[in-house]
């Protein structure tokens, strides 16, 4: 079985005017990710809506040393971008479609989500979102550690760093064994 992943695909990260935007980068990958998210759930493959949250008031953070704030709970920067937004509020009561909070680069770390997936006897991962060598990588390298499968659909990941980008989807395939299609 499978699943698709989809990480912090967000206002804050996609949005023109987003707190930590990578911008036009990653309002081109948008209909590829809104395409294979409808086919997923169409085909009752589960979807992961992995999302990064951070609090009003997070100081201790390590982020809060590296990055302006973003992603704070209740705020329209934390609110899925365009017409990714638009499909999640026709899918979300779906039983194979799950919204994560996730507080750390990797949709793993101090998360439920290798409970849900091995539960669901979900072996393959599919992967789509940003930004391709922070958040994109760590999970990736969450669910490898794991011992998933692995695919990075390379039209449906981008960064605000285009150098990070690619070594990224190099490491993907070159140390971790995805497939980048």
């Amino acid at each position: 079985m499978k699943a698709l992943i989809a990480i912090d695909y967000t206002n804050d990260f996609v949005a023109t005017d987003g707190a930590l935007t990578c911008g036009a980068p990653g309002q081109a990958i948008e209909e590829e990710i809104v395409r294979l998210t409808r086919k997923f759930v169409e085909a009752g493959d589960f979807v992961v809506f992995a999302v990064d949250v951070h609090e009003l008031e997070d100081d201790h953070h390590p982020e809060t040393r590296l990055y302006p704030p973003h992603n704070i709970r209740g705020t329209a920067g934390r609110q899925l971008y365009g017409k990714l937004g638009e499909l999640y509020k026709e899918i979300k009561d779906r039983p194979n479609v799950y919204f994560m909070d996730k507080t750390r680069y990797s949709a793993f770390s101090g998360t439920d989500l290798d409970l849900k997936l091995r539960a669901k006897g979900i072996t393959e991962l599919h992967f789509v979102g940003v930004a391709t060598d922070i958040c994109v990588l760590h999970s990736l390298y969450g669910a490898y550690e794991r011992g998933y499968d692995l695919v990075v659909h390379k039209k449906g990941v981008a960064s605000f760093n285009p150098a990070g980008h690619e070594f990224a989807l190099q490491h993907f395939q070159n140390s971790l064994g995805a497939e980048v299609r």
